[in-house]
């Protein structure tokens, strides 16, 4: 997911934008040579306690290592065998299986969605009918930007088939086709697709396809793995302190987001990517595949185009003329090359996977804080040092960038408050406001009063609790009691003429709030009890 990036971590999408003027310059001869005290500069600027690293060159390893500690607090340092959550980096593996699976002839990636699985449905009957695989991976469906994803994130109990049948209810923002929106819901039906044609589950397909003969021994796709072992513990701010926090069991949209791995085993997927699906880089004299060169091709093509704007100050060096969405990899240019890449971000975790297959060069980094420019400034590092880049200072480039970004959602935030309207109170009793609220997609919220205070609550979702405290006129502001979450929202009660309540919309307080928190998307109305005849 591109949370599947954390709000920071979608700022790093600048980094794979570069200009197409600049002519390419030799390979530099000794490019690493200031890596290790790059990386620890960068972990210590951005505040991340954790980072492992990777590079790959001309299918060998030529890097890699963890810098910094697995836990705030504790003396474990993180190394090249550490596991990551690596979340929206979880899509690429899912289409390289659907790429094999179409290669044997069991499904085509122009196939309806509807001949696997008979039962998925679209709120538009026009866009059911007509929704390919390819649609499901390439974020063109018309859904708004997230759309659905509070009913995995955070953490919830709904079942793969549970959130599957709500689709059908997430009303569209644009026509089919007609935009790009990052989506994580269809991947999960990606992976029902995959279910239907093998017989087998996504995770088992991700297993026996890609981790065993790649040799991702310690990679795995279910949260259990990430409870014990050489695991890094993610953290996030907290009321502006960084914190370690529980891993999220994000089991029920593995195919979007789920793989936990280590910089070790991405290595090898990035050289599998870079050599075209072959495995001879890992098993000299091995003719062995994972899926065909025109495959990967095909994974690395222009599906999706995506609006090119230019980029922040201070990043001008990023001006591209190009951005598209391929197969499960996100495509652009650094310095005159194409690249293939993407981010992953899960709360505690964001990470990069990079790829620039005219050099046979890629870079990964895991993090396990949520702050994306730090990713971006190493990949963006690394690969200028190979190609013989400019002179940019990557690091000092994007801490620039997240103090300007972070400057300006504090802004929003305090001109909304300098905005509130003094001396309001709400229309109602508090006891008026209490009720059961239901979303046909993301059923119920309930709203009660303890204490002398609303406090509002998700069914299904156990971090998803708040003190509602009254901001002006009918809007409260949702404090949720977990802080790691830094979602607070405004909720806003609308009224009928008879002065009962018609509706409740949500909105966050801040910019900088995940896009993941799709609370904009919900329209809550009252649920009232049928009266026994």
């Amino acid at each position: 997911m591109r949370r599947f990036v954390r709000h920071f971590a979608a700022l790093a999408a600048v980094s794979l934008l570069a200009p197409t003027f600049a002519s390419a310059r030799p390979i530099q001869a000794a490019p690493l040579a200031d890596i290790d005290a790059f990386v620890e500069n960068v972990r210590k600027t951005f505040n991340v306690p954790g980072i492992a690293v990777a590079i790959v060159k001309d299918g060998k390893v030529v890097h890699a290592k963890g810098y910094g500690v697995r836990k705030l607090g504790e003396a474990t340092p993180v190394d090249e065998k550490t596991l990551f959550g690596i979340a929206s980096n979880t899509k690429a593996f899912t289409c390289a299986a659907i790429a094999m699976l179409v290669e044997e002839g069991k499904l085509a990636w122009d196939d309806p969605v509807i001949k696997h699985v008979p039962g998925f449905l679209m709120y538009d009957a026009y866009v059911t009918r007509e929704m390919t695989v390819r649609d499901l991976v390439t974020h063109r469906a018309g859904l708004p930007l997230g759309a659905g994803d509070l009913l995995y994130f955070p953490e919830t109990d709904y079942t793969r088939a549970e959130i599957a049948h709500r689709i059908r209810f997430l009303k569209p923002s644009t026509s089919f086709r007609s935009a790009y929106n990052y989506d994580n819901i269809l991947y999960l039906v990606a992976g029902q697709v995959i279910e239907s044609v093998t017989g087998k589950s996504w995770d088992d397909v991700i297993r026996e396809r890609i981790f065993v003969p790649v040799g991702m021994t310690a990679s795995s796709t279910t949260y259990k793995a990430m409870l014990s072992g050489n695991v890094a513990t993610p953290h996030a701010p907290m009321d502006g302190v960084i914190r370690p926090i529980a891993p999220m069991n994000f089991d029920n949209n593995a195919p979007a987001a789920s793989i936990n791995s280590n910089v070790e085993e991405l290595a090898r997927w990035a050289i599998v990517q870079l050599d075209g699906g072959s495995l001879e880089s890992l098993k000299p004299g091995s003719k062995d595949r994972i899926f065909s060169a025109a495959s990967g091709k095909q994974m690395w093509s222009a599906q999706t185009i995506q609006a090119v704007n230019d980029p922040p100050p201070g990043l001008e060096a990023l001006r591209t003329n190009f951005a598209a969405y391929g197969l499960g990899w996100g495509l652009s240019e650094f310095r005159g090359y194409k690249v293939a890449a993407h981010t992953g971000g899960l709360p505690g975790y964001v990470s990069q996977v990079r790829l620039v297959p005219d050099l046979k060069l890629g870079v990964i980094v895991l993090t396990n804080q949520e702050v994306g420019v730090a990713f971006a400034a190493i990949t963006s590092h690394v690969i200028d040092a190979y190609i013989g880049g400019g002179k940019t200072d990557w690091l000092a480039a994007y801490q620039a960038l997240l103090a300007k970004r972070t400057g300006d959602a504090d802004e929003v935030v305090k001109k909304a408050a300098a905005e509130r309207a003094k001396g309001t109170s709400p229309s109602l009793a508090l006891e008026k406001y209490a009720g059961t609220y239901r979303d046909a997609w993301r059923d119920d919220v309930t709203v009660t009063v303890e204490g002398g205070k609303l406090v509002m609550k998700f069914a299904r979702s156990k971090q998803l609790v708040a003190d509602l405290e009254h901001w002006h006129y009918d809007t409260f502001v949702a404090r949720w009691r977990d802080r790691s979450l830094n979602a607070d929202a405004y909720v806003t009660f609308q009224l009928k003429h008879d002065g009962t309540i018609e509706q409740v919309k949500m909105v966050a307080v801040s910019p900088a709030t995940d896009f993941s928190y799709d609370f904009h998307d919900l329209l809550l109305v009252p649920v009232v009890e049928k009266k026994p005849k």
